[in-house]
């Protein structure tokens, strides 16, 4: 195909879109059934309707080809376990008498049964439920799922790709099996998995597919020679099937590096490749490879992750480029729209010269039809288009609040000093133990506490004007004076004020610092039904008065046990925002660190003794190559110690971490500095507490004995036999208790019997001490 018929054959398509609904309507129904009070029927019968509504919606903008099977109650990777029948064996009666009921056990455990262990999918903010494999592993295909859904798309008469994760990448992101050896690599599965990937790619062919889109994100990591080969078989094997669609295999998140001339050189009609993050390496690859000749090439040149406007011009001349590297060349986002909110028209609340510079997901799709457009029929048919744009991204380049002097001045003037503490761990240790005369195997919460109905309720009448703010705070003061009572009561050691002033751990702060955006609107999936809205950094931060300090000290006055004050921390502020591109990230980690620098000493200056700084996102925001991770670790933990560093030395700093591998990261938690860290332990069986102990980690640690995403109440003693098995780990003189993460999105008395639990557990574990 000529460059001419190339670009006359672009068409407009993406690889996924968020599935919540413009009101979360499907985050209303699933919990509705889960109270019981919303039927099965019911529930399919919403998602249903979203999924249609999607697919006219992307078809009404002018997508040409709408995905499929992106869709999901709960998590893409669950339903690719489903599909091919990986479903452990402590969940499989439920998932036999009930498929729905067993799906959520999966997701969310039940009483009895624990569930699937759940991480972030690649460097989002996104959680999927591991697959748990092991020698003994039988699949079996089951494509209802993925057949139903293609089928009621071709029924609306549109064009339709369905879309699986593939079979590497399912591989590369399972666990061994509980019970199975550490050592046991998934990835020596694949020669069984392929013929069950063969039979549902033969259904959905028989159920009218032309093209099935096949993920494998996980191919623009650093791979082994060994992955790279089980690459290449497994295209191999799939490629010269004789029944089946034709195959579009997909990466994003990066480059794809080594494992680009191994899909070049597969048997398959196409591949897409990420055009925003990494651009030049994958045009420049591209070309080695001599293009795909005779294949299609989707190109990702809007950005699925992020919020800005699209510069029209420059993905213009990035396609234009790539017309001569491939047989036909589509457009498309760079990822899955699951991770941006639906659309930015419906914030009122954003200034309209602001408004101009986001596109949302319906906004993106338009911007995708709108690139294909101009590659097929020229520039000069979306002319007015690229003029509205150019005007978009010169108002946000002359804005001033993208540039404030004071605040690039004070960054620019700090000094490695500034991002120390006074004195080394050892003698600060001796100091806290000192000052806050703690029991061994200290026992404490992470920071929130359930978010009541009552609250919510108060929060949005003050939202709708049905209260004034002197009654919300009346609210606010007897939540925090039930929290305080109760943890008091339950024996806890170190104490929360339970953040019920809070809307989210990022959302808090960023509505009382310049340079940030809030939305009303702007809902994104983090994982099954728990959704955020991530605020916007737009511009340069400034912190005008204190934010937590009022409150914690008023929950400190309620009790004589140490309450922490609680923070999000400077990477997690970024990680959990739609970060400003106008600037590296660590200059804007750097804005946010002196702000809340700033917050550190004040609470200090107020009586707290103990302060938390939680970055969660420092593993979810590690580059997903090795070779950019130095740089990234070396800005991301500066910023956590310029935050924390101008502490006193009896002042005890945490940070808190959950659902990541943090085994990749270990070096670089020692690097923060802060003298306790709480992460998640009880899903992945006390894992971080091993890798803490094989680095060497010199100071305190609490390895999570409660897993907080799953309803079930964990005993005394099963609290128990987790601490013992971090007691393997770390001394008990450095070793702390506490749940896996915060308690917002829990109910009270799940909550009461749970850290009652808890504190059993440690007053029991202590006894079994030998005495000092």
């Amino acid at each position: 195909m000529t460059t001419e018929t190339a670009a006359a054959a672009a068409r407009a398509t993406v690889y996924g879109y968020p599935r919540q609904g413009p009101n979360r309507e499907l985050k209303k129904a699933i919990e509705g059934y889960w109270k019981g009070r919303v039927t099965a029927g019911a529930l399919r019968a919403t998602a249903a309707e979203l999924r249609r509504a999607n697919w006219r919606e992307l078809a009404d903008a002018g997508i040409d080809e709408v995905p499929t099977g992106d869709f999901s109650y709960y998590d893409h990777v669950l339903d690719t376990t489903v599909m091919v029948g990986a479903i452990p064996a402590r969940h499989r009666a439920t998932a036999y008498s009930d498929a729905l009921d067993g799906y959520f056990a999966m997701a969310r455990g039940t009483q009895d049964v624990a569930p699937l262990e759940m991480t972030k999918w690649f460097d989002t903010n996104y959680h999927y439920l591991v697959p748990e494999l092991g020698p003994d592993t039988v699949f079996t295909a089951d494509s209802t799922k993925q057949v139903t859904e293609l089928r009621e798309a071709l029924a609306l008469g549109l064009s339709a790709r369905p879309v699986l994760v593939g079979p590497v990448t399912y591989l590369l992101l399972s666990k061994p099996a509980p019970g199975v050896p550490a050592d046991f690599d998934p990835i020596t599965l694949l020669d069984r998995l392929l013929p069950v990937y063969a039979e549902v790619l033969a259904d959905l062919r028989a159920a009218g597919a032309e093209w099935v889109q096949l993920d494998e994100p996980a191919l623009v990591q650093d791979r082994t020679p060994a992955e790279l080969d089980a690459a290449a078989r497994a295209y191999r094997g799939l490629g010269t099937l004789t029944d089946r669609p034709k195959l579009l295999v997909a990466s994003y998140f990066g480059r794809l590096g080594d494992a680009l001339p191994v899909l070049a050189k597969a048997p398959v009609e196409g591949l897409a490749l990420d055009f925003t993050e990494a651009a030049a390496a994958n045009l420049d690859d591209l070309a080695a490879v001599g293009g795909l000749p005779g294949k299609r090439l989707v190109a990702g040149v809007v950005n699925g992750r992020n919020i800005w406007v699209n510069d029209l011009a420059t993905s213009l001349s990035t396609l234009g480029t790539l017309l001569g590297l491939a047989d036909r060349v589509d457009v498309s986002a760079s990822s899955s729209l699951l991770h941006v909110p639906i659309d930015a028209v419906l914030e009122r609340d954003i200034e309209p010269q602001i408004l101009r510079w986001l596109a949302f997901a319906r906004q993106k799709a338009a911007e995708t039809v709108t690139l294909a457009k101009g590659l097929a029929r020229g520039t000069g048919t979306i002319a007015g288009e690229l003029a509205s744009n150019r005007a978009d991204l010169a108002s946000r380049a002359n804005s001033p609040i993208t540039h404030h002097p004071a605040v690039r001045a004070r960054a620019a003037a700090v000094t490695e000093a500034d991002a120390r503490r006074s004195q080394p761990y050892g003698e600060r240790a001796a100091a806290q133990r000192a000052h806050l005369g703690l029991p061994l195997l200290p026992t404490t919460t992470i920071g929130s506490f359930p978010q009541t109905t009552e609250l919510r309720t108060a929060r949005a009448d003050l939202r709708a004007g049905r209260i004034d703010t002197a009654g919300y705070e009346e609210r606010v003061r007897a939540e925090i004076q039930e929290v305080v009572s109760f943890q008091e009561k339950a024996g806890l050691d170190v104490l929360v004020h339970g953040e019920a002033e809070r809307n989210d751990m990022v959302q808090y702060f960023a509505e009382q610092l310049t340079g940030y955006l809030a939305t009303r609107h702007g809902w994104v999936q983090s994982y099954g039904t728990r959704y955020v809205r991530p605020p916007i950094l737009a511009g340069d931060i400034t912190r005008p008065e204190p934010m937590t300090v009022r409150w914690t000290t008023y929950a400190q006055s309620l009790t004589d046990r140490p309450v922490k004050g609680m923070l999000t921390g400077p990477v997690t502020m970024l990680a959990w925002s739609f970060v400003r591109d106008d600037q590296p990230l660590g200059d804007t980690a750097r804005q946010v660190a002196l702000a809340l620098r700033d917050e550190v000493n004040d609470l200090e200056a107020a009586g707290s003794s103990v302060i938390q700084v939680d970055e969660p996102a420092l593993r979810e925001t590690l580059p997903l190559r090795a070779a950019d991770r130095p740089s990234y670790l070396g800005w991301a933990t500066e910023a956590f110690r310029l935050s924390t560093g101008g502490v006193r030395p009896d002042t005890q700093i945490h940070t808190h971490m959950c659902y990541a591998e943090f085994g990749d990261i270990v070096q670089a938690i020692d690097d923060l500095d802060a003298d306790v860290i709480s992460l998640e332990a009880a899903r992945s069986h006390m894992q971080v507490a091993r890798e803490l102990a094989a680095h060497g980690y010199p100071r305190e640690a609490g390895p999570g004995v409660y897993d907080i995403h799953s309803p079930r109440v964990p005993s005394a003693q099963e609290a128990a036999g987790l601490l013992r098995a971090g007691l393997k780990a770390i001394p008990a003189e450095r070793l702390w208790v506490n749940p896996d993460c915060g308690l917002k999105t829990r109910g009270w008395p799940e909550t009461r019997a749970s850290l009652e639990n808890l504190v059993a557990a440690a007053h029991a574990v202590r006894g079994e001490l030998p005495a000092s």
